[in-house]
């Protein structure tokens, strides 16, 4: 934190996906409460997220969690500056629970609201680490994740050049695809991570889709190669093992080779990689081997989705003033460019 900016207390909400979470964060960087209600085990048994259900489920338990977020940072509503929400990309029902109790907050509370780009959260994620007090810019972010694959160049806070992205699934959604190919428990980046580790990653030799391109990434055709293998199995179990690892050395590969390739033409101090996928133990390795710079990673927790970060992320908008008001809408395909 720059010593001369104000200190802000910002409470925020994150509901774009199957996660209700609430969290205060101080300046931007000192997290006071970090509270996630996961859905993950109600969404197990349809191998995915079922949006109605948990745009259900949001609103059953939304207040407990904002409750207990206030309660854990030891505030009451007239310590905050702000009350932030995201309001986008995400599911329309999930996003809209989130949004109107943050609009109800703010109107019963006579405090601003902010809306904020989901994908922008997970970039301020690393900003709420340790890491912080070290980062200069420019600093290059890859966000990868359930419903994201994105590259960004920052030159500074919220300066955003928006260099590739997916043109078809993102990281994450492959390896729930791929995991289910498989028939590995949902989520599938963990499952996959945990049964490539018995695997052999060149046991298969799945394409490396876009690897000479530019900056975008596509995975669609290996999600389509690994069923392929699957169906030459008929009843017969296939090598989960070793297809787990040759998919997941795959989308290592082209992660990675286009962060280095970035990190070099544009000069970057450092390598941030953030989102769900980034927890992955595999790419974790292969990005220090790779790059010859520092490469930050949230942990685990801040990785999948959280408000903690929304509020990192409202931090810097609200020091430059901006308000949303009470008009807020939702934007379920919101980009960041």
């Amino acid at each position: 934190m720059n010593m001369a900016e104000p200190v802000t207390r910002i409470l925020a909400i994150e509901t774009s996906c199957d996660e209700t979470a609430a969290a205060v964060v101080e300046s931007g960087t000192r997290i006071l409460s970090n509270i996630i209600a996961s859905q993950t085990d109600l969404h197990a048994q349809y191998g995915g997220v079922f949006p109605e259900i948990a745009s259900r489920k949001h609103i059953e338990v939304i207040h407990a969690v904002v409750a207990q977020a206030m309660g854990q940072a030891y505030l009451g509503y007239d310590d905050l500056d702000c009350i932030a929400v995201t309001k986008g990309p995400g599911l329309v029902g999930s996003l809209l629970v989130g949004v109107n109790v943050a609009k109800g907050l703010a109107l019963a509370r006579n405090k601003p609201l902010l809306g904020v780009n989901h994908i922008e959260g997970h970039i301020y994620s690393v900003w709420l680490t340790e890491a912080a007090p070290e980062i200069t810019f420019p600093v290059l972010t890859l966000v990868v994740s359930g419903g994201h694959t994105e590259l960004y160049l920052m030159r500074d806070h919220l300066d955003y050049e928006h260099l590739g992205g997916t043109i078809d699934d993102a990281a994450g959604e492959a390896f729930d695809k791929v995991g289910r190919l498989l028939d590995l428990p949902y989520p599938g980046g963990p499952a996959i991570d945990s049964a490539a580790r018995e695997g052999r990653p060149t046991a298969f030799n799945f394409p490396r889709a876009l690897m000479d391109s530019v900056y975008d990434f596509s995975f669609s055709g290996l999600k389509t190669a690994v069923l392929r293998e699957v169906e030459r199995y008929d009843a017969g179990r296939p090598p989960v093992a070793d297809l787990a690892a040759s998919f997941q050395a795959a989308v290592v590969d082209v992660l990675v080779e286009k962060a280095a390739r970035a990190a070099e033409e544009y000069g970057v101090t450092a390598v941030h990689v953030v989102g769900g996928v980034s927890a992955n133990s595999a790419l974790r390795e292969a990005m220090h081997e790779r790059i010859p710079l520092p490469v930050r990673f949230p942990p685990p927790v801040l990785s999948t989705d959280n408000a903690a970060m929304i509020a990192a992320a409202a931090h810097h908008h609200f020091l430059r003033g901006a308000r949303s008001g009470l008009d807020l809408e939702v934007s379920p395909s919101l980009q960041l460019r």
